[in-house]
């Protein structure tokens, strides 16, 4: 299915397997995991696998280094936040939030793109990190708008909350055995599943958009932009184009996670170490495929999210053993997040997907 909407699969036997898996387990996430904890994981994971490609179609597809995509995530994310504020709790509030936070994000990016892609590449990211750092102040400060760094706390359609109840999945058996049936829907697993599924249309969207002609133009300019210019290609157009509809998916992205998290704050949407954190996750899973995005999410937020549990598991079952214990101590969670990662770039420089298709 994925082949025939972008012409571009996985790729490789283990990359494939490794997608597959993923995706069963984000389609029945809420009836697979139990509690909240696992289901907020999974949230964030779509959101983040869409973040995450959508600056890779600037940094790996078309070679442009910048550091304001999270101010694009920030604007789609206080635009859910702010219609819901000022037009209630409707849908109409989210639609409108969304369709103003997508809509600013391709304007910033448009009039910095017309600034700054001629100039030269680390005059272009240390231009869109100036003006990242100024959003964000800006943000903290306009306390009586955005709420400074207390952020914004908005209520969204009931449907959508664990309120509501929208009935029960339809009971399905194998040989008289319970597989899958009886569970309870409620608002938050719509919720859920309006993440996942918007998620998903924006990862196919992008998959669609690098396996088209224009797609292709990209990765051109991006191998050899004087090359390109001379056949014909306007790079610096080029450059452009893909910049606004990065920051347009990154907005989407930021307005998915709004719904979800019912709270924007500067420290989760605008923050440098959010940055960095979409940075490793292109890194990691593989620059210049949006498969890489995918692993390289799951990856870092589960790594995130129980890293320190596991941690803290293996310090108590080696408390009799010398230095171990000291060593696996949950607050040294960092220190060892920091060194597999380090290890993965060391061992997987074309990043995970790309070694092994490399491999096959």
């Amino acid at each position: 299915m994925i082949r025939l909407l972008s012409g571009d699969g996985p790729g490789g036997r283990l990359v494939s397997i490794a997608v597959l898996a993923i995706f069963l387990s984000l389609a029945f996430a809420p009836f697979v995991f139990e509690g909240t904890r696992a289901l907020d994981t999974a949230a964030r994971i779509c959101v983040l696998i869409v973040l995450a490609a959508s600056f890779d179609l600037l940094l790996g597809y078309a070679g442009i280094v910048s550091f304001a995509h999270t101010m694009f995530f920030g604007l789609g994310a206080y635009g859910v936040a702010l219609s819901s504020l000022h037009m209630g709790r409707g849908f109409e509030a989210l639609a409108a939030g969304t369709a103003a936070g997508a809509g600013a994000a391709a304007v910033l990016a448009l009039v910095i793109g017309l600034f700054s892609l001629r100039v030269r590449a680390i005059f272009f990211a240390m231009i869109t990190l100036a003006v990242a750092s100024a959003v964000a102040v800006l943000v903290s400060q306009l306390s009586q708008i955005t709420g400074g760094e207390d952020g914004l706390t908005y209520r969204i359609p009931r449907a959508l909350t664990a309120a509501a109840d929208h009935g029960t999945v339809p009971a399905f058996a194998i040989g008289g055995d319970l597989v899958l049936g009886g569970q309870r829907i409620t608002g938050k697993i719509a919720n859920y599943y309006l993440v996942f599924g918007g998620a998903l249309l924006l990862f196919l969207l992008m998959l669609r958009l690098v396996n088209s002609p224009f797609g292709r133009v990209l990765q051109a300019i991006r191998e050899n932009d004087y090359r390109a210019e001379s056949i014909g290609y306007s790079v610096v157009r080029y450059r452009i184009a893909i910049s606004v509809i990065s920051a347009v998916i990154a907005a989407l992205a930021g307005s998915l996670f709004a719904i979800w998290l019912r709270y924007v704050g500067p420290d989760t949407t605008l923050s440098f170490e959010l940055m960095i954190d979409i940075l490793l996750m292109v890194v990691i899973g593989g620059m210049g495929t949006l498969w890489g995005a995918v692993i390289g999410a799951v990856l870092l937020v589960l790594a995130q999210s129980y890293l320190r549990d596991v941690m803290g598991s293996a310090a108590e079952r080696m408390a009799d053993l010398p230095l171990l214990p000291q060593l696996l101590d949950p607050d040294r969670w960092l220190l060892w997040l920091g060194l597999l990662f380090v290890l993965s770039v060391y061992f997987f420089p074309s990043g995970i997907v790309g070694r092994l298709r490399g491999r096959r």
